[in-house]
């Protein structure tokens, strides 16, 4: 029966799911810390690699990787940030055939099974892709949280912390924060700039803006020109007119209504918003409908 188990991984930066599928169903869920291939540390991948197949204790020949941070090779090679990755399923869990694939065709399979359509990530990151129904064929790049990452839970964060070191908020909601997170200049730069997950950080605070939402003009402008900045930077270069547009992100689908009434006036269409991708994903690696 082991020989028979799939292994389906689903990683960002705030988190990895891991799925251990039998071929009669039976499957067995854990949730460990986020790996990003292009950030985390090799030792810390190895901690988290370790620590799930500890808990899952059984080998899964077959293995679906999804991961933030992975650019694949042109010639379809292992790329260099998964090699650490690869070896450790290989000896670990006993792995044999490994898919390795980014996040954004996780979304895609989860939205779209074998559909068209605009798959976007809004969770403590962001990206987006065309999926023509077999591989993402066109993207706007998201370019990390300091360059890009627009809609995101870590890029309203991080207005928010800058216009809150600089002075530009109200005072009340200032002092609320400060108290909240016992925040100051120190805190702040040092975990931006030398913490481990930077990202991560800044999109810790998302929620306890998005409670103020809608009661504070200043955090409802904020909200809303991270979410049209997504909008109007990357959603519209695609085909909007044509396809519609599904979203993976916890972030996105506890906001639902909010991102649905302002993409009404781009004219774009959601599909479909989902938190955690990885049920679609066990159907769709599974052959269920």
């Amino acid at each position: 029966m082991q020989d028979n188990n799939i292994l389906i991984v689903e990683s960002g930066a705030t988190k990895t799911t891991w799925s251990l599928v039998g071929k009669d169903g039976e499957e067995k869920r854990i949730v460990t810390d986020g790996i990003n291939l292009s950030t985390t540390g090799d030792g810390t991948v190895d901690s988290i690699l370790s620590e799930a197949a500890g808990i899952l204790g059984r080998t899964a020949p077959e293995v679906h990787f999804y991961a933030a941070g992975l650019i694949m090779g042109e010639d379809g090679s292992i790329p260099l940030s998964a090699k650490g990755v690869d070896e450790g399923l290989r000896r670990l869990m006993g792995a044999e055939r490994i898919e390795y694939a980014s996040d954004l065709l996780a979304a895609a399979r989860a939205l779209f099974r074998n559909g068209e359509g605009i798959a976007a990530i809004l969770g403590t990151g962001s990206n987006s892709g065309f999926y023509d129904g077999e591989r993402i064929v066109k993207g706007v790049r998201s370019a990390g949280f300091i360059l890009g990452d627009e809609g995101s839970g870590a890029c309203l964060g991080k207005l928010f912390v800058a216009d809150f070191l600089k002075g530009l908020m109200p005072v009340e909601i200032s002092r609320e924060f400060a108290l909240a997170f016992s925040a100051d200049y120190s805190t702040i730069v040092s975990n931006v700039y030398h913490g481990p997950s930077p990202s991560r950080y800044l999109g810790s605070f998302a929620p306890w803006i998005m409670e103020r939402y809608g009661r504070d003009g200043y955090v409802t402008r904020l909200v809303e020109r991270n979410i049209t900045d997504f909008m109007e930077r990357v959603l519209l270069q695609y085909d909007i007119a044509r396809y519609e547009v599904g979203v993976c992100g916890g972030y996105a689908a506890a906001n639902r209504e909010v991102f649905e009434r302002l993409g009404a006036g781009y004219g774009i269409r959601f599909s479909a918003f989902l938190g955690d991708p990885m049920d679609a994903l066990v159907e769709y690696h599974s052959g269920k409908e």
